[in-house]
């Protein structure tokens, strides 16, 4: 190998000889331990940037360091195929979303590897195969037996651009999360996930999951958003079945003066009939979607209905109104309105001059709107004076005890909607029969497979309902002629079970139970805090779902959870407003930026996450090619900590390679021979410099070590370099005892930088005469009695002020540091009359006195 460093020629090579040794192949019978890392699962959407690199980077660092701490170690990767995407791709490029999926998945992986990751790739698959889905389809119908799917009329967010349905969780500020058109609200048949089920268990289990953020954690607890309340049913005039709520204030009920509905409560609905006003109404809160974020944040609007409820207790009729802001999927459909104490209340009660009484007096009340605190109950009949936490209380018993109400434990967490009237997703393998029902596609019979010839127009509709023959089949029960399910499933439920599939891919069943339960629970799970609630709420449910129907033991599907930062990239853009990506961009020495084809001066705009429509996405391969791997996967563990946002900067990455560069000098400038040999234990060296040299090398294993199990990769970055420019101060030196430390020194840096610089590093542990190679490397141990210091800097302080700071011994006794810090502060004492010492060894001594 050339002496001069050239990462293009080593890196390939490498890679070439780890895939060809299989050495990052797991097994299912090692009796080795195991450890299951794993990056949340890629969507091929094509070419991939350096934020993307980041992510999987970390994943292989961790995956190299347990490899080498002697775990049998499962880093698989795949791809979450199905989407809307790639039907957009077949509108705009007249291609089948199936082969441009397969583009994308090559490209995709040509370019992840270039890093060199430790994959495991013979357990690769996309979930567009049909052997994947063909799994899903039939844990899909056990699930159905066990009365954890169904199907229902619903009323669900519709996106007119996308045209299919979203889950209230991918609706974001009232727009589809991918689209960005304003959802519709509909009335349709949908199939379900029971995932109210687990609601307690969602919850509860998170208190288990200690190595997750605590900001997940609670994003999850506020979304499952469990609650204890009151339930009861106001009498309502011409009405016989009443208007029933829930409310988790029931301490303000003397404070109602009106009620809302949803436009799809019955009551709505019957107003509605004689009232073309309050049609009109009706179809005008369409508009605004099932979810409760975008509802939130509309204009609140009402229209008055002829029916009034009957106060439960002081018996006065109030009226009811139909209200934009009420859903029917949440609750009752139906809400009691306190606006003295409910802000959405107090705003809606001014803008339709409706009474407001304050029923609770508490510090702080505001002039001009509602009071939402706890406080003292007034004006309130019998429960006048009560506290509001004795009222609640009170409150439902008085409910119970005249058999109008209940304590009722409710929940925000709502049933998952998992149709998708599109055609590039997983088929819900059930027919529809006008004899037998919805019947479920008998097992034998999966995968119900995709049609490959189907047209896919924007805004056509489901191609799958309107495919000529595709959904004509015979009923599996009664021989009739029947329809196939057309609708998709959500394609969250593909990337709800994969980490499962991983660990058996060759298995003829959904999952082999075995192979699960010896790799399941995943023990890092790495991914953006963006799918906090989505995609992690759906594989905690899920894999509790399957275990209820036998595949899994575990309750949960992920040990350990980092979500790391975003990678920030600068906007530059041209007169003409066309972005022009940071790789096609001059910085010249005066200070202004401009693009290298035309030369035009470009604006620059503030850094943001790259993303296609600003076109600030960095690619790698350009950098790679440039500056080979290793640079850029150094760059991207050091530049920030990992959890935080990393600002994209060449002049960073430049910076990682000229690194990089003195560690090949290391071994290749060096001043004699630099090969392992027998190591000099701290016992046997005098010298202090010696010494030193020994410690620094012990230091950084010892902080090297704990740094990555802390996921503190920035920092342990950090002491690789302390330690390489420690060493290069001896590239010269003379000294056999220093040459000797030198090269202990080496191998223990190329072992420490291995994981995130592995092709570099096993390059120079060749170089340096040994046998084996790096990867099938144990981790290396530190010698204790190395790190330890002789000398330590004591700080000296009177009544908690510094005074002094001396160099002592370390492991200095008590008495001895008591007596030298007495010693060395004896002219600040002049005066003085020494009550106490505090002393903390090896650290400080306190001296009180007056």
């Amino acid at each position: 190998m050339s002496e001069r460093y050239n990462p293009l020629a080593l890196e390939p090579i490498w890679q070439k000889s780890w895939a060809d040794k299989g050495v990052f192949a797991a097994s299912n019978s090692s009796d080795k331990p195991k450890y299951y890392a794993l990056e949340m699962f890629p969507y091929p959407s094509g070419n991939i940037h350096v934020g993307h690199a980041r992510n999987y980077v970390v994943g292989d660092v961790l995956a190299r360091f347990k490899r080498s701490q002697g775990f049998n170690v499962l880093h698989p990767l795949g791809w979450d195929a199905f989407g809307m995407p790639a039907e957009n791709a077949a509108i705009k490029h007249k291609v089948h979303p199936k082969e441009w999926t397969k583009q994308n998945i090559e490209q995709m992986k040509s370019d992840l590897k270039l890093f060199g990751l430790s994959i495991d790739w013979s357990r690769e698959f996309a979930t567009c195969e049909p052997s994947y889905y063909k799994h899903q389809q039939s844990f899909f119908i056990d699930m159905f037996k066990a009365g954890l799917v169904y199907s229902k009329e619903a009323h669900v967010n519709w996106d007119p651009v996308d045209q299919t349905v979203l889950a209230n969780e991918q609706v974001v500020d009232g727009k589809g999360w991918r689209s960005g058109a304003a959802v519709e609200r509909r009335t349709m048949k949908q199939w379900f996930f029971n995932i109210t089920r687990y609601a307690d268990d969602l919850l509860n289990d998170l208190d288990k999951l200690t190595d997750w953020p605590e900001r997940v954690r609670t994003m999850q607890a506020n979304w499952i958003g469990r609650s204890e309340g009151l339930k009861f049913t106001f009498k309502v005039n011409n009405w016989a079945d009443g208007l029933t709520v829930y409310t988790t204030r029931p301490d303000t009920i003397m404070g109602v003066t009106f009620c809302s509905v949803a436009p799809e409560h019955p009551l709505a609905a019957e107003t509605a009939k004689n009232d073309p006003q309050a049609l009109s109404f009706i179809k005008e809160c369409q508009g605004l979607g099932t979810s409760e974020e975008a509802i939130e944040k509309a204009d609140k609007k009402g229209y008055k209905t002829p029916f009034t409820a009957t106060h439960p207790i002081t018996g006065i009729e109030i009226p009811i109104y139909i209200g934009n802001f009420v859903l029917m999927g949440y609750g009752t459909g139906a809400v009691m309105a306190v606006p003295a104490h409910d802000e959405r209340d107090y705003a809606f009660a001014k803008k339709y001059d409706l009474p407001i009484n304050v029923v609770i007096k508490g510090d702080n009340m505001p002039d001009d709107n509602a009071y939402i605190g706890a406080g003292v109950l007034v004006d309130s009949g019998e429960f006048t004076g009560l506290d509001s936490k004795t009222a609640k209380t009170k409150v439902i018993e008085w409910f119970e005890a005249n058999k109008t109400g209940e304590k009722t434990v409710n929940y925000r967490l709502r049933d998952w909607g998992i149709s998708r009237q599109r055609y590039w997703g997983t088929p819900i393998p059930f027919i529809n029969c006008t004899s037998c029902g919805t019947v479920p596609v008998p097992k034998e019979e999966l995968p119900v497979e995709l049609p490959i010839d189907v047209e896919i127009i924007a805004g056509g509709g489901n191609p799958l309902d309107l495919h000529p023959t595709w959904k004509n089949v015979d009923c599996p029960v009664c021989g009739k002629a029947a329809l196939r399910e057309t609708d998709t499933m959500d394609t969250f439920v593909d990337s709800s079970w994969y980490f499962a599939r991983y660990t058996c891919v060759d298995s003829e069943k959904p999952l082999d139970k075995a192979a699960v339960d010896h790799w399941l629970p995943v023990d890092q799970y790495i991914g953006g805090i963006e799918h906090a609630v989505l995609h992690l709420l759906y594989a905690r449910f899920i894999t509790k779902a399957l275990k209820e129907i036998g595949y899994v033991s575990v309750y949960e599907p992920f040990k350990a959870l980092l979500t790391q930062g975003m990678v920030l990239s600068p906007c530059y853009r041209t007169t003409g407003g066309e972005y022009i990506n940071p790789l096609d961009v001059i910085h010249g020495d005066d200070g202004k930026s401009r693009y290298k084809v035309t030369n035009e001066e470009l604006e620059v705009l503030a850094n943001e996450k790259m993303s296609k429509s600003k076109n600030n996405g960095v690619p790698p391969r350009p950098l790679v090619e440039r500056y080979g791997c290793d640079t850029l996967r150094l760059y991207t563990m050091f530049c920030a900590p990992i959890e935080r946002t990393l600002e994209w900067s060449e002049a960073g990455v430049d910076g990682a390679w000229r690194y990089l560069g003195r560690v090949w000098s290391l071994v290749h400038e060096a001043g004699f021979t630099v090969n392992a040999e027998d190591i000099i234990p701290m016992a046997g060296l005098s010298d202090k410099k010696h010494k030193e040299l020994k410690r620094k090398i012990h230091k950084t294993a010892r902080k090297v070590s704990s740094d990555i199990e802390k996921f503190q990769f920035n920092t342990m970055v950090a002491a690789c370099m302390e330690l390489a420019n420690a060493l290069g101060e001896h590239k010269d030196s003379t000294d056999q005892t220093t040459q000797t430390l030198y090269r202990e020194g080496v191998v223990m840096l190329l072992q420490l930088l291995n994981p995130v610089a592995p092709h570099i590093t096993e390059q120079l542990w060749q170089d340096i005469g040994q046998k084996t190679w790096l990867v099938e490397t144990l981790w290396p141990e530190f010698d204790m009695a190395a790190t330890e210091d002789d000398e330590i800097t004591m700080v000296v302080q009177i009544n908690g002020k510094l005074r002094e700071k001396l160099i002592v011994s370390a492991g200095l006794s008590k008495e001895d540091a008591e007596q030298q810090a007495l010693q060395a502060i004896e002219p600040h004492l002049t005066g003085m009359t020494v009550r106490k010492c505090i002393v903390i060894p090896d650290r400080l001594v306190n001296i009180v006195a007056n």
